[in-house]
């Protein structure tokens, strides 16, 4: 709203509306009959709202009593118009309406009281609280330091029970034993040691989990090689793992010539002329054969190409742990000395990965044994023949004793110095 005179010196006061008061004339007679609205002795105007009460700053003033002139007071001086605006009310700050939350310690979703006692439970339980939290942002699990958090979080939920006598505190504490047990036996089955650390601990190049992936590959190259033969079987094995993520991998002479030896050249041409490889169009069989180290042959499998149904799902340290892995099987020191061929070799890469912690295969104990005739597809052999290629292992230490072929099972166990290549069925 806003006040001020008319023409001829008539007081008018904007309505809510933004309209002046009905009839100036008519309004100044009804403030004369009601005796506001007057001039002050001093010439100041009275300031009226739209309901028609004075201003108070003004009507209870001393200086609009005596007509004196306002100073200090934020009245208008005599002869002036201006309207003056009631001062700003002071007082204390208005309380937010969000209350500060007091940030009570938690374990496990319970709040650990401020008065618990002994403080030193109190303390132990906060701290185990955060331990966890901050377990929970690492960036790879440790399985040892989770096994030791369970260990710390049943011993002081058996002492708060005590204290408490609470039930469910106790409960909560012996699962947290369990907890800690199942974690010690995932840490150990995954890096092959023996859970309560007896017997020797085995430094293996798998965990369990690569494991599986290894036997995932192996199956695959099982039903899905393009050639029957062993030395093709081989390389498909060898150059899958290459390129098991892409489609598309690196390989050099010495790749092919230790894996084939003699019979590279022909394996590569004929894997070629089936489809199941690529060569670059400038790149022949012969120039991957004689490429090197510091200039690599890019090979290409288009049935592991993005495009395709992908039967892999590992990434780029797993597919690169897995080709060292079988790396290391097929270039065995000892096969090589007993001049192993291919389908021995495959023997011992499908031996290895088909093995537990322990070495027997199949990895359900020494009378589990593998199913003799997939053994034999995946090595390109007879089941008749792959008698003669364990006996083969086991001149070259691979086995630990002459390997049983019984009832359709292929029975034994890894010898001792093969442990670690263990796919920890």
């Amino acid at each position: 709203m806003s006040a001020g005179t008319g023409d001829r010196g008539e007081l008018f006061v904007d309505g809510t509306g933004g309209g002046r008061t009905d009839g100036v004339a008519a309004g100044r007679t009804r403030r004369s009959a009601a005796g506001v609205g007057r001039a002050p002795a001093g010439g100041g105007a009275a300031v009226m709202f739209s309901d028609g009460v004075p201003s108070p700053s003004h009507s209870h003033s001393p200086a609009a009593a005596s007509g004196a002139p306002a100073e200090s007071t934020g009245v208008p001086a005599e002869g002036t118009r201006s309207t003056a605006l009631p001062r700003a009310r002071t007082g204390p700050p208005r309380r937010g309406s969000r209350r500060e939350k007091k940030s009570w310690p938690k374990i496990a979703q319970r709040i650990v009281p401020d008065d618990l006692q002994p403080e030193v439970l109190r303390l132990e339980l906060t701290e185990l609280g955060d331990a966890f939290r901050a377990y929970q942002r690492r960036p790879e699990p440790d399985l040892a330091v989770l096994a030791e958090l369970h260990d710390r979080k049943a011993r002081a939920f058996a002492l708060w029970a005590d204290v408490t006598d609470d039930a469910s505190l106790r409960e909560e504490a012996d699962r947290a034993v369990a907890a800690a047990r199942t974690t010690r036996e995932m840490d150990a089955n995954r890096r092959g040691v023996p859970v309560g650390g007896e017997g020797p601990v085995i430094e293996r190049l798998l965990t369990r989990g690569q494991g599986v992936h290894a036997r995932t590959v192996l199956e695959h190259v099982r039903v899905g090689s393009p050639l029957p033969g062993a030395e093709a079987r081989l390389a498909v094995l060898m150059l899958t793992l290459r390129a098991a993520r892409a489609g598309t991998g690196n390989v050099t002479g010495q790749d092919l010539g230790g894996w084939l030896q003699g019979d590279a050249e022909r394996v590569l041409r004929e894997l070629v002329d089936v489809g199941w490889l690529l060569l670059p169009e400038d790149v022949t069989a012969d120039d991957a054969l004689t490429s090197r180290a510091e200039e690599p042959a890019q090979v290409t499998v288009p049935s592991l190409l993005a495009g395709a149904p992908r039967p892999f799902f590992f990434g780029k340290v797993t597919r690169a742990r897995l080709s060292g892995w079988a790396q290391k099987v097929v270039g065995d020191r000892k096969l090589r000395k007993k001049k192993a061929g291919a389908a021995t070799r495959l023997l011992a890469v499908y031996t290895a990965a088909h093995s537990g912690p322990g070495g027997c295969l199949g990895g359900g104990g020494e009378d589990a044994g593998l199913a003799l005739d997939e053994v034999a597809q995946f090595c390109g052999l007879r089941p008749e023949e792959v008698a003669e290629h364990a006996g083969l292992l086991t001149a070259a230490g691979w086995l630990e004793e002459e390997a049983d072929i019984a009832d359709g099972r292929l029975r034994g166990r890894l010898a001792e110095r093969v442990l670690p290549l263990s796919g920890l069925l």
